[in-house]
C-alpha cells in the first residue's frame, strides 16, 4: 500500500495531458466492462483535456515508478451542471484513480486536497456529481460527508446526482 505522505497533488502541465487522457480512456473501458453508466466511452477527447490543462483546471498525482495515477478537474463554477447558482464553491469533475491504486486512500486524498484548495480560496462549499445509477460512487461520496442536493440531466445523456459538502 502506498503511504499518503508520499503523494503530492500538483497542477497538471502540458506533458500530463496524454497520461490524463489515457487514464480517462482506461477508466471509461473499465466502467463499461462492468456495466456502470458513468462516463460514455470516448466522451472526452485528448484536445479537450489538453485545453483544460492549458487553463490549469487539472490537478494530478504522479508517482516515480508509475507516472500519473490520479487526476481531477478543479473548477470555480459549473453552469452546465449547477446552472447560474451564485454560491461561491469549488467543483470537482473527472475524479480518476488508476485501478492499480484502488483501495489505497487515493480517492479520499484527492477529495481532501480539493477541499483544502477550496478553503485556501476562502470557500465553504464543495460540489461534485455522479451518474444517478452509480450507487457505489453515490455511497462513496456520502461516506465522505457529501449530501445529495439535486438532480440534473446533462446534454441528454443520463441523470446525475448533485452533491455538496461544507468545508
Amino acid at each position: 500500500m502506498t503511504e499518503t505522505r508520499q503523494w503530492q497533488l500538483e497542477t497538471a502541465a502540458p506533458e500530463d495531458a496524454p497520461p490524463i487522457h489515457g487514464l480517462r480512456r482506461q477508466l471509461e473501458d473499465w466502467l463499461y466492462d462492468r456495466g456502470i453508466e458513468q462516463w460514455p466511452r470516448g466522451e472526452v477527447s485528448f484536445d479537450r483535456i489538453a485545453s483544460e490543462v492549458e487553463r490549469a483546471e487539472w490537478r494530478r498525482v504522479r508517482l516515480p515508478d508509475l507516472g500519473v495515477v490520479a487526476a481531477m478537474r478543479v473548477l470555480w463554477s459549473d453552469p452546465d451542471f449547477w446552472g447560474a447558482d451564485p454560491t461561491p464553491a469549488i467543483y470537482v469533475h473527472g475524479l480518476m484513480v488508476d485501478r492499480s491504486m484502488a483501495r489505497t486512500g487515493m480517492g479520499t486524498f484527492l477529495l481532501e486536497s480539493a477541499a483544502e484548495i477550496g478553503r485556501a480560496a476562502g470557500l465553504h462549499t464543495f460540489r461534485l456529481d455522479c451518474a444517478e445509477s452509480n450507487a457505489t460512487l453515490r455511497s462513496y461520496y456520502g461516506a465522505r460527508g457529501f449530501h445529495e442536493v439535486g438532480r440534473h440531466v446533462i446534454r441528454g445523456l443520463f441523470p446525475v446526482v448533485l452533491f455538496e459538502k461544507r468545508i
